[in-house]
């Protein structure tokens, strides 16, 4: 698999480098230089295959033969110990439940099969890599749990201070060993924005080795395609078929469904649910781009105001609006309006739903036509979120036995300003 810049086409470079650079020299996005589709025949016979037998055909198909079949067998069984399975609301709607993992929200897909590709290429290199990772809440803690204890690899948190839920800011500071926190006064485009002048930096990259674990590494972001297809495989009959509509912060999701899309699995179209943070819709609606602040919500993990895999899925379209319409729909929601999805949901469906997922369920409704197989990507698991919910929700939602343990755990963070120079201070130092 050869991949090029977002910046810079002419950028060409093999899945294993991309995976360990983590963005182009340029500061362009890795992207696949083309993507190979599987035959229709395929999808005749996945419903027979399990998550873990589909998942590493479709690696294979990426990767085409950069690992070794028996090491990359192997990533895949150790990365996906853990369910994607689909729930039914009724006979046109479902949930992907994606919170099945050990941080429970579905950045455990691509933070493990990352953690554990980099642990394979680095197999034989005495240098330590330090992971960046910039995250509004999930991702961070994936990663830190995915790489936690992982030989020869440090791992650097950066997270809004105030903007994650309290469970989330435990997941992301009670690992100790190998896993800094840094709490940053600001917003998590604040956080990326560190991220990225920290690879910029020539200083910096000349005294230590780093890469990223957010969904800007394509090693993160390409094993999340592989619960598109299970969710496919698993439904009870695949035609017509499905939308899928996604929780929308960064886009990373989004992008590894259009990936999955652009490789033969049958999609009727996608919708990106967004919170008020509503950059992707008025691009569609318009087709201008526009950068803003982010705004905190209760969807939290979907507070961004410049979503960093936008230049992907400009490029998985050619840089065509039209096209983008015609596959894409998106569509934002108040915290007043997820809270009154996550009460109808309860109240036809006896289902308690995260204020991601409700955001998803919402922008589905709005979409809803008689034919149309709906599915909503269930991104975190509602007991993240105790907080969003009354006393009647609450009494409803279970509780997983390394949450309560979790909420026994001690806050260790390292707090710093949102300026550059402190952070670069803290990384030389460290």
């Amino acid at each position: 698999m050869r991949l090029s810049s977002t910046i810079n086409p002419g950028v060409s470079v093999s899945f294993c480098e991309a995976v360990d650079r983590g963005i182009a020299d340029d500061g362009g996005l890795f992207m696949p230089a083309s993507i190979p589709a599987f035959p229709p025949g395929f999808f005749n016979g996945i419903g027979s295959l399990s998550f873990q037998e589909i998942s590493f055909l479709v690696a294979q198909r990426l990767l085409e033969h950069e690992i070794p079949a028996d090491a990359l067998r192997r990533i895949v069984e150790d990365s996906l110990t853990f369910p994607a399975p689909l729930h039914t609301l009724d006979d046109r709607t479902f949930v992907l439940e994606l919170f099945h993992g050990p941080t429970l929200a579905f950045k455990d897909f691509g933070a493990r099969f990352m953690a554990r590709t980099l642990a394979y290429l680095h197999r034989h290199d005495p240098r330590e890599t330090t992971i960046l990772v910039a995250t509004s809440g999930d991702t961070g803690s994936a990663v830190a749990h995915g790489f936690h204890n992982v030989e020869g690899m440090t791992v650097v948190l950066l997270y809004p201070s105030g903007r994650v839920s309290t469970i989330q800011e435990l997941q992301l500071t009670t690992l100790e060993g190998n896993v800094t926190a840094l709490e940053i006064e600001g917003t998590f485009d604040d956080c990326q924005r560190l991220v990225k002048q920290a690879f910029a930096d020539r200083e910096l990259s000349s005294r230590k080795k780093f890469t990223s674990a957010n969904s800007i590494n394509v090693g993160r972001l390409l094993p999340q395609a592989f619960y598109y297809f299970n969710a496919f495989a698993r439904l009870p009959a695949r035609e017509p078929p499905p939308v899928f509509c996604v929780p929308s912060g960064n886009l990373g999701n989004l992008t590894a469904g259009l990936i999955a899309w652009k490789m033969g699995l049958p999609v009727e179209r996608f919708i990106a649910a967004t919170n008020v943070n509503d950059v992707l819709p008025r691009f569609l609606e318009t087709g201008s781009y526009v950068p803003v602040q982010a705004v905190a919500t209760i969807s939290n993990a979907m507070d961004v105001g410049d979503p960093s895999n936008f230049p992907r899925i400009l490029a998985l379209f050619g840089g065509s609006l039209p096209a983008m319409r015609r596959m894409l729909s998106s569509s934002s929601w108040s915290d007043d309006e997820t809270r009154k999805a996550i009460l109808e949901v309860f109240q036809r469906h006896g289902y308690v739903m995260d204020p991601h997922g409700a955001v998803a369920y919402a922008a589905l409704r709005r979409y809803a036509r008689g034919t149309s197989t709906g599915i909503i990507l269930e991104t975190a698991h509602p007991s993240k979120f105790p907080d969003v919910y009354d006393t009647m929700l609450k009494e409803n939602l279970e509780v997983p036995e390394r949450l309560q343990a979790l909420i026994q755990g001690t806050k260790r963070s390292v707090r710093l300003s949102g300026k550059f120079e402190d952070f670069k201070a803290f990384l030389m130092s460290s």
